[in-house]
């Protein structure tokens, strides 16, 4: 049996280990929710705001709740965001995640 073998073997081993299974999966809301921000001097603290409305949002919704309520983990998360007099406004929205 040649040499190498036992080192193939364990890098398939660790490949398999690595991949993500089903079961593992993000289960996301069937529609993307948006929420607006207030208008801020700043656009990251406009960006904070949509946010934060964004994750009230999710969280009120009687389907999904605060269990889909992170940002960071919904589908497709961005920002649309204005300025206009020296303020910005934004509008966060994504898909709803959860693990």
């Amino acid at each position: 049996m040649p040499a190498f073998l036992p080192s193939v073997s364990a890098a398939s081993a660790l490949l398999l280990l690595t991949l993500p299974t089903q079961a593992a999966a993000a289960t996301c809301a069937a529609q993307p929710v948006s929420a607006r921000g207030d208008p801020s001097g700043f656009e990251v603290l406009a960006k904070a705001k949509a946010r934060g409305n964004w994750r009230a949002k999710v969280r009120a919704m009687p389907t999904l709740g605060a269990t889909y309520a992170d940002f960071n983990k919904a589908q497709g998360a961005d920002y649309s965001c204005t300025q206009q007099d020296g303020q910005h406004l934004c509008t966060a929205f994504g898909r709803p995640c959860r693990d």
